[in-house]
């Protein structure tokens, strides 16, 4: 599991390095791959060791292919999704068109999020934090009755 955030940079080229904690997660060498994906939810990236990434890819062909939520979440997430290679310096190259959706510029975040990794501009992930208290107080309600279900 991918836990904690840590902070990095991102090159010119937009190479940014995986932190060190993760790469233990899978193994750092030629032709290890991972699935770049934008986020449905918020401004950054999503990130999936292939692994994780297929059993998604498994689960979503199991449902029905014509309903609309299913067809537009192909669309917009599946579709949108690139490969990226892992070098053997444990860095991966963000593609311009991610780097661009995401802001990320020269400080980005890597958030560790269960089986899965997200790639933030440390802005943004500041701001996604900030919760005024009437939603927080609902926040909290709900993610406590979730975690008791």
């Amino acid at each position: 599991m991918f836990r904690g955030h840590y902070e990095h940079t991102i090159d010119p080229k937009g190479r940014t390095s995986i932190p060190a904690c993760f790469r233990h997660l899978f193994p750092v060498a030629e032709g290890v791959r991972l699935v770049i994906a934008k986020s449905v939810r918020d401004a950054c990236l999503d990130v999936w060791p292939m692994p994780a990434w297929e059993e998604l890819e498994a689960k979503v062909a199991g449902f029905n292919r014509w309903d609309r939520d299913i067809v537009l979440f192909r669309r917009r997430y599946l579709s949108a999704a690139v490969e990226a290679e892992v070098d053997a310096h444990g860095r991966v190259l963000i593609p311009q068109a991610m780097r661009s959706f995401a802001a990320l510029e020269k400080d980005v975040l890597w958030a560790g999020v269960g089986t899965t990794m997200e790639l933030w501009s440390g802005e943004r992930w500041e701001a996604a934090l900030e919760l005024p208290a009437e939603a927080l107080s609902r926040w909290t309600d709900a993610i406590a009755e979730k975690l008791n279900a």
